[in-house]
């Protein structure tokens, strides 16, 4: 397989796989609709270091750990349950205390700023690397787009850019939608309400996960 053809066909599928509506898409929306423009974006930029990281990961033959050890799959998955339905759990509980999932009150968005965006970055990677799921669909999916003539490293890094290529171009649309709603949620109700759907939405997730489907 030439590696040009390998790179758009795992586009083609990753492509996909990012249009797919799911945590991370509620994450950034979420984000950004409280007018936290750099917070969303360092929850971006966290989940696609995430991508990169299990790109590299997989082609060194790291997680392979994940589907070979049912221990090392099974802290993971927890791990990664406990911290969604966590999120999720505080995001609920702060709307019923007049503030934020960030703790800020009602009405009052998160300052801008380098702290805003390492706060996202932090919560973008942690949800990413605590999902075993990704992990799995690398190891899975990665090693059949791989020529064998090429180094493994390099191949995996440049196939994951693909996907966090595509990540970012979806995110910023996500971004640009999302911040067209900051009319509306000029109210602490409005942010109230949007606080309660994503953090049901993300503890759902983190159900999920735990439950193993």
């Amino acid at each position: 397989m030439a590696v040009t053809t390998s790179l758009w066909q795992f586009a083609l599928v990753v492509g996909v796989l990012t249009l797919t509506p799911g945590l991370d898409t509620a994450l950034i929306l979420r984000t950004a609709a409280l007018g936290r423009r750099r917070s969303a974006w360092g929850v971006v930029l966290g989940i696609q270091t995430g991508t990169l990281m299990w790109g590299a990961l997989t082609s060194l033959g790291v997680t392979a750990l994940l589907t070979a050890s049912h221990i090392a799959y099974e802290v993971l998955r927890w791990a990664g349950a406990a911290y969604l339905v966590w999120m999720g759990v505080r995001m609920l509980a702060g709307t019923f205390r007049g503030r934020t999932a960030d703790g800020e009150p009602d009405g009052h968005p998160l300052a801008s700023g380098a702290d805003a965006m390492v706060r996202g970055f932090r919560q973008g990677l942690t949800t990413n690397l605590l999902n075993p799921k990704v992990g799995v669909f690398y190891v899975a999916v990665l090693p059949q787009f791989i020529p064998a003539q090429t180094n493994h490293l390099a191949m995996g890094v440049l196939l994951a850019s693909v996907h966090v290529a595509l990540g970012l171009v979806w995110s910023a649309a996500l971004v640009a939608f999302a911040r067209g709603l900051r009319g509306w949620l000029r109210t602490g109700r409005a942010r109230r309400l949007l606080d309660r759907v994503a953090g049901t939405v993300i503890a759902a997730f983190g159900i999920r996960l735990a439950l193993g489907d």
